[in-house]
């Protein structure tokens, strides 16, 4: 449980922000491989499943395809925001060749490692670049991506604003976001709110 919650206007202060991050790293980190296949088969088609190297289907972990509805083209620049094990990156890397490139953020190292091992696995590790980052602070200039993908990432945020904010900063004019995630339709209970395993699950 999140301890030493805070009151504001009568409310609990759920914005324990390092310490809900951290869980979610904790989390994250304690997955062992094998995870993947079953969302891979579930969310990409046999032609993508054969562009993707045996190690980043291991290490999928998303919740959509979000590649499948970005529009894509060649040429382009594309971010995408919690990149973990690289799929999404690597067939978006397909989409934007040639003269296109995809910029990977995730803060956890083991991932950026497996990310980087898993597109040069794929022949597109000249068109990735991964690199450590939070989403609620990119580490790339304003006006800098034409399109942005994330595949059920932003929910793990505990300031979904700001990480929208960095997504419209760092997009151009007439840029375009297409992510897959969860959301919740109705209020939770505190016990739910609370929880580590809530927030990183």
């Amino acid at each position: 449980m999140i301890r030493g919650l805070g009151h504001i206007a009568g409310e609990t202060d759920l914005l324990h922000q390092q310490h809900i991050k951290a869980a979610v790293a904790d989390a994250y980190q304690a997955i062992g491989t094998g995870a993947g296949e079953a969302v891979v088969a579930r969310l990409y088609s046999e032609d993508e499943r054969r562009l993707l190297p045996e190690g980043a289907v291991t290490w999928a972990l998303g919740v959509g395809n979000p590649v499948r509805r970005a529009e894509l083209r060649p040429g382009e620049t594309v971010l995408d925001v919690g990149s973990g094990g690289g799929i999404d990156s690597i067939l978006a890397a397909n989409f934007v060749s040639p003269g296109g490139r995809v910029i990977g953020i995730d803060v956890i190292e083991e991932m950026l490692a497996r990310a980087r091992a898993n597109a040069a696995a794929a022949g597109v590790g000249d068109s990735c670049e991964f690199l450590h980052g939070e989403m609620e602070a990119i580490p790339l200039p304003a006006d800098s991506v034409d399109a942005v993908i994330s595949n059920g990432v932003i929910n793990l945020s505990p300031r979904k604003s700001r990480v929208l904010a960095e997504l419209y900063r760092v997009l151009r004019p007439g840029g375009r976001l297409t992510m897959a995630d969860l959301l919740v339709e109705s209020e939770l209970p505190l016990e739910v709110k609370t929880s580590d395993a809530a927030w990183a699950g």
